[in-house]
């Protein structure tokens, strides 16, 4: 009687993730989890629900009657519509539910590759990730996301636009944030990356790092005027995209602003000056 034997794969050693394993893999995984069954049930049963009782209203029985075929077509437009609202909110709360999954647990790499297989799914074409995390986790990061085809780009939050020095330093940061942010920008190159996260007063200094090709994603984008809110390192749209900036995060100034259509043209308008 002869035993079979199998090489052991080498230590630390991940399978290259593929995409339609990935999805299987999460759609079985989901399918384990009774409260997803629940909240399918409840999208079906609201999509059911016009057919059941609408047909009971006098109205509705009265058209059935005169007209079964149009009357058809009617409740079908309903059904449809409850389908659309429902079935919207059941993927928001199941994909928000299995984020919310995986990053209690598993390893970098397994749960890159789950955030990457949904993200395509979703059409995302940029991934953050935090550079305080370290080399480790940030080559980790790179490495999976290079070996997924048509995975977003991945890029390294740096530090936040909120914080300034005397922020970095009740945290045990001794540089100053224009240092921290050169810092880890050059760690996450190290490691590969070349897309990061910055304030607007770092983008010219990433832009020389980087070159043309790297990605430079600005938050803390404020309107020549407007308020600064709690953000402590901020810098027109004009002044960002001058200096470097790929793209910009732009939405306290716009979203509660009392015409935010006006607010955005506004914005608009700063942006054609620079380019």
């Amino acid at each position: 009687m002869s035993a079979a034997t199998t090489a052991a794969p080498a230590t630390g050693a991940l399978p290259t993730p593929k995409f339609l394993g990935v999805l299987r893999a999460e759609i079985f995984k989901m399918s384990r989890q009774p409260v997803n069954w629940l909240m399918a049930a409840g999208v079906l049963a609201m999509v059911a629900l016009p057919w059941v009782l609408l047909p009971t209203t006098p109205f509705i029985r009265n058209e059935l009657q005169a007209n079964p075929l149009i009357a058809q077509f009617v409740q079908m437009g309903r059904s449809l519509t409850i389908l659309r609202v429902f079935g919207g909110l059941f993927v928001i709360v199941l994909t928000a539910r299995v984020f919310g999954l995986d990053y209690q647990q598993g390893t970098i790499r397994i749960i890159l590759a789950r955030g990457v297989g949904r993200l395509q799914l979703l059409g995302a074409k940029l991934l953050t990730v935090h550079a305080g995390g370290g080399p480790a986790m940030l080559a980790a990061a790179q490495e999976t996301a290079a070996s997924v085809q048509g995975a977003p780009q991945l890029l390294a939050v740096t530090v936040l636009t909120s914080m300034d020095e005397m922020q970095l330093k009740a945290v045990g940061v001794k540089r100053s944030p224009g240092e921290q942010v050169e810092f880890l920008a050059r760690m996450g190159i190290d490691c590969g990356i070349r897309g990061f996260v910055c304030s607007p007063r770092e983008v010219a200094g990433l832009r020389a790092l980087t070159g043309p090709e790297g990605t430079l994603v600005i938050p803390g984008i404020r309107p020549a005027g407007g308020a600064a809110g709690d953000q402590r390192r901020i810098a027109t749209p004009a002044d960002a995209l001058r200096d470097g900036a790929s793209y910009l995060v732009v939405g306290r100034p716009i979203t509660p602003a009392a015409d935010p259509a006006k607010a955005a043209e506004a914005i608009l308008e700063e942006m054609a000056g620079a380019v």
